[in-house]
């Protein structure tokens, strides 16, 4: 069944034919439940509103409920909730605002990533959902008036973006008669003025357009005393230049309206311009976020947010950059981190980008910021960076931007928007207001917690609490450094008096909501703070708690990090942070454990992006585990997120953590202690060593441990048995191999991986003839390896595991291509890219399109040019260095073999400085590169040169196995030669 309350209170069956709702009683009772749906609305309340008189007792409102449920049937419940009733409805999209909220939200989306086709589709099928004014069933109602007022204004921002969409699509003749008409009925409404402008000024109106420019500034002058904003002066500007105005992409719109700082808005971006490095400073809650947040969404330049407040150790900021940048810490091949570093990987991705790289909330990792920054930037010409912080970078070239508290008029115009937002009827009255706000010293952040209370005072009440609970203990120091005393004192001062306002069930989901890092999900809140949705959505409307409502974190609850410290310290002081830290750490666990199954299945694709949401909580529990040396705990969750850690290339992120973990466990147990967790908790000890080799000083950890986790890894996969952790087979194999174990280790890990060829985990199945394909290219048997592989990909891909798969197919083709059958290694390639793409492995997909590139040289130059290219382009998105030096190798093969002997050059030498000399996976790449040299050194006749880059190439490919001629022959290098 459908619902519809934009309009007359309606509902329809699935056929489209309408219920027979009854007269007005039925259904203003419908549109009430229907405002909320879910939600319980006290029958005193639907009595009142139904019947504002009075005379509808609760039997005759229990009559019209009754006859209400037989007019839907089954297609809806209307239940009796304590004292009062509400509609449970199999999916809120049924209700026509619902629906068209969402359609708007999601156009407003496309058409902030650039695809105005979609959201003019998105835009037009919310607005044709409306057929009058909103719950007009219930137009009277005081209660009521306030959703429909919400959603009146979301029609128009609706309508706003439509016609933005229309614009952008040269749609400018067809919309002006529509933008005439919204302008006449909202003639303060600039956004509107500067559509209808646009649109006129582009079919040649611009007379017309100057008028209507002339008309909307007067009107505000008049109306408001107030002056156009700085983006229609600037469309009046270029109107009288005779310059159309271009239509810009707008950045994604924020839930509340932006007050008070339009000028520093612009004056910022100006400074931007001159300077690579600008920082905004100020205390907490002034409002240094929503600034810089303004600022970057009007510049044209590609923009990357990065929010450093979950980040707790300095260490962690250039994997926190890679996370925002959209890349992995590494791919699929597991490759070590070796000499490259999460900042080579920076580098690499960045130096050619133009780009504002936002920093917001620098201050608990200072100096880490400012040593980041600068090497950055000295690194990266074309980059630039806006940071926030309680206190300045301290780097050469910084300009500081000190961000002040808003002034009385900003301040009261801040208060009185935010308290129309939160209680309907007449404003507050002006003088009560400045009282309040100065009280405050007009903090934003103090101003809009303030506001909010007016849900349940009044505001002479509000003035008189501030008054006595406050007074002369929110003075901000107005220039100079702050120290951290005073700028804790001014905001626990603010947060204080609002939290004393919350219930006590209220207080103890805040306090034990400060556990998240990174927010949380509805479900995981709820069970972590020992409370329900309702006290949450509680906490949202008091401004305790944020939930999002579009976008990637759609329904995701987070606390701003001041009230979260403040939340903290009332944790501690009730004695629960242990608890709380336990409860966190169980969450966190049971949701990696329910996830275990499905990530080398099918159900990976689907798995993985939730468990990135929450990468933030399992570093928050593994630390927390760390701090108390709770180790069981902590090598539990470490374990039990390998898998995703792996296929999702940050492994990275937890190896210091990991590596932690093992100091605990050598300080605790003692130098044989570790044999002591070969029992129950074996194999998670293996996989803790495994993740801490991961990183970049991974050698001391794994020289120190490895001999226990052999032992550990073997007592949980040896005979009948099976771990819990398969994936660190594979990856036991290749740390042995990539650290060029011993030989006696290296058969050892070889044996104990292949020993599963006939095991009962179906993946260790799969996992063991991929590894017994290396065993046979050892013994030169190519056949018996191809066959390997192929039962391995066809293990994997029954599973429906695509990082398996890929790297089978990866292996499948490479032999294909060294026998000579190129179409069938291009086929295996492309079958693999398809994998790798849609696990979102930039660098993966940059190896694979590489090897296309190889295999199509000889016969199509120009598919290899642009298989090569889309490498490099992969690559340098990804921050990989090498994969980055096998595209240049492959252009530089293509340039020589075309007789470009100088560019060819070019190319080897840039992508020798590249490689990783110490990873084995990249050797490949460098004796192909040092043999191409070896021909460009033959090309000029330099035969020394020549014969000692020949040499050099032998000698790297030696170390390769002992299938190195094998080897050599297939990367097309002779013993004696080119």
């Amino acid at each position: 069944m459908r619902f519809g309350i934009l309009g007359q209170t309606r509902a329809w069956h699935d056929d489209g034919t309408e219920a027979p709702l009854g007269g007005p009683a039925r259904r203003a009772l419908l549109a009430l439940l229907l405002v909320r749906p879910g939600a319980v609305v006290s029958a005193d309340r639907l009595a009142e509103e139904i019947d504002p008189g009075g005379a509808l007792s609760a039997h005759a409102l229990q009559s019209q409920v009754s006859r209400l449920r037989t007019a839907l049937g089954a297609a809806a419940a209307i239940e009796r909730a304590g004292a009062g009733y509400r509609i449970v409805l199999p999916d809120e999209d049924g209700v026509d605002a619902c629906r068209f909220e969402r359609l708007a939200a999601e156009g407003r989306a496309a058409l902030a990533d650039g695809d105005a086709v979609r959201a003019g589709a998105l835009l037009r099928e919310g607005l044709g959902l409306w057929r009058g004014p909103a719950l007009d069933e219930v137009a009277g109602s005081e209660s009521v008036r306030a959703a429909a007022v919400r959603l009146e204004e979301l029609r128009l921002a609706a309508l706003e973006d439509r016609y933005e969409a229309a614009l952008r699509l040269g749609e400018h003749r067809e919309s002006v008669p529509g933008l005439r008409e919204l302008v006449g009925r909202h003639p303060l409404r600039e956004r509107l003025a500067e559509l209808l402008i646009r649109a006129l000024s582009a079919e040649g109106g611009q007379a017309e357009a100057l008028l209507v420019y002339e008309e909307t500034r007067r009107r505000l002058a008049e109306e408001l005393g107030a002056d156009p904003s700085a983006e229609l002066v600037a469309l009046h500007q270029e109107l009288l230049e005779h310059t159309p105005s271009p239509s810009p992409v707008a950045p994604p719109a924020p839930l509340t309206s932006f007050v008070g700082r339009d000028r520093e808005v612009t004056e910022i971006a100006g400074l931007l311009r001159v300077a690579r490095l600008v920082t905004l400073t100020g205390p907490g809650g002034v409002g240094k976020t929503r600034l810089a947040a303004e600022v970057a969404g009007g510049l044209a330049d590609e923009i990357c947010f990065v929010a450093l407040a979950p980040v707790r150790d300095g260490a962690d900021l250039p994997q926190a950059l890679l996370a925002a940048l959209g890349l992995r810490g590494s791919g699929l091949g597991l490759r070590p981190e070796g000499a490259r570093t999460p900042f080579d990987r920076l580098v690499t991705a960045l130096a050619d980008r133009v780009l504002v790289l936002v920093l917001d909330n620098c201050e608990h990792v200072v100096d880490a910021t400012a040593a980041l920054a600068a090497r950055l930037l000295a690194a990266c010409p074309r980059l630039r960076v806006l940071a926030t912080s309680r206190e300045p970078l301290g780097v050469v070239g910084e300009h500081l931007w000190p961000v002040g508290p808003l002034d009385e008029e900003a301040a009261v115009r801040l208060f009185t928007d935010r308290a129309a937002a939160a209680r309907r009827g007449p404003a507050p009255d002006p003088g009560l207001v400045r009282r309040i706000c100065a009280a405050v010293d007009g903090l934003p952040l103090a101003v809009e917690l303030t506001a909010a209370r007016l849900r349940t005072l009044e505001a002479d009440e509000l003035a008189d609490r501030l008054d006595a609970r406050l007074d002369g203990r929110l003075a901000i120091t107005a220039r100079g450094s702050r120290t951290v005393e005073e700028r804790h004192r001014t905001l626990r001062s603010v947060v204080a008096w609002g939290w004393e306002l919350l219930t006590a069930e209220e207080r103890r989901a805040a306090r034990r909501f400060a556990v998240f890092a990174g927010g949380a999900t509805a479900e995981a809140a709820v069970r972590v703070c020992g409370t329900d949705a309702e006290t949450l959505e509680s906490l949202d409307d008091k401004s305790f708690l944020q939930r999002s409502r579009q976008g990637p974190g759609h329904g995701r609850y987070r606390m701003l990090e001041t009230i979260r410290a403040y939340a903290a310290e009332q944790l501690a002081a009730e004695g629960e942070t242990e608890s709380a830290g336990r409860a966190h750490a169980g969450f966190v666990l049971d949701l990696l454990r329910t996830a275990a199954p499905h990530l080398l299945r099918g159900g990976q694709l689907a798995w993985l992006p939730v468990l990135s949401a929450e990468h933030d909580n399992l570093l928050a529990a593994i630390r927390r585990s760390l701090a108390a040396r709770e180790v069981a705990t902590a090598l539990r969750l470490l374990a039990a997120a390998a898998t995703a850690l792996w296929i999702g290339g940050r492994a990275g992120a937890v190896a210091p953590l990991a590596a932690g973990l093992l100091e605990v466990i050598d300080a605790d147990l003692g130098a044989d202690g570790a044999d002591g967790l070969t029992g129950e908790l074996g194999e998670e000890y293996a996989v803790c060593v495994l993740l801490a080799a991961s990183g970049s000083a991974a050698r001391p950890a794994w020289e120190r441990h490895r001999a226990a986790a052999a032992r550990a890894l073997t007592a949980a996969w040896s005979g009948e048995r099976v771990g819990r952790h398969p994936a660190a087979l594979l990856l036991w194999m290749m740390r042995n191999a990539g650290e060029q174990a011993a030989p006696a280790d290296l058969r050892a890990a070889f044996a104990l991986v292949t020993a599963q060829h006939d095991g009962p985990d179906p993946w260790g199945r799969a996992v063991a003839r991929y590894v017994a394909a290396y065993g046979f290219l050892g013994d030169g048997d190519t056949e018996a390896a191809e066959r390997s592989l192929g039962e391995a990909a066809e293990g994997f891909r029954a599973l429906g595991d695509r990082w398996g798969t890929s790297l089978a197919l990866d292996a499948l083709a490479d032999l294909a291509g060294g026998r000579g059958d190129r179409a069938r290694a291009i086929a295996l390639t492309d079958e693999a890219l398809a994998l790798t793409e849609q696990l979102g492995a930039l660098e993966d997909s940059a190896d694979l399109l590489v090897n296309r590139g190889d295999q199509l040289a000889a016969d199509d130059r120009t598919a290899a040019r642009a298989a090569y290219a889309r490498a490099a382009e992969l690559a340098g998105a990804a921050g990989s260095a090498d994969r980055l030096a096998a595209a240049l190798r492959g252009q530089a093969d293509l340039a020589l073999a075309e007789g470009d002997v100088a560019e060819a050059e070019r190319l080897y030498t840039e992508a020798l400085e590249r490689i990783d000399r110490h990873w084995i996976k990249a050797l490949g790449n460098l004796v192909r590169t040092l043999a191409g040299l070896g021909r460009v050194a033959e090309a000029r006749g330099d035969r020394a040169t020549a014969e000692a880059r020949y040499a050099e190439a032998r000698r790297v490919a030696a170390g390769l196995g002992p299938a190195a001629s094998d080897v050599l022959r297939l990367l097309g290098v002779r013993a004696d030669g080119p």
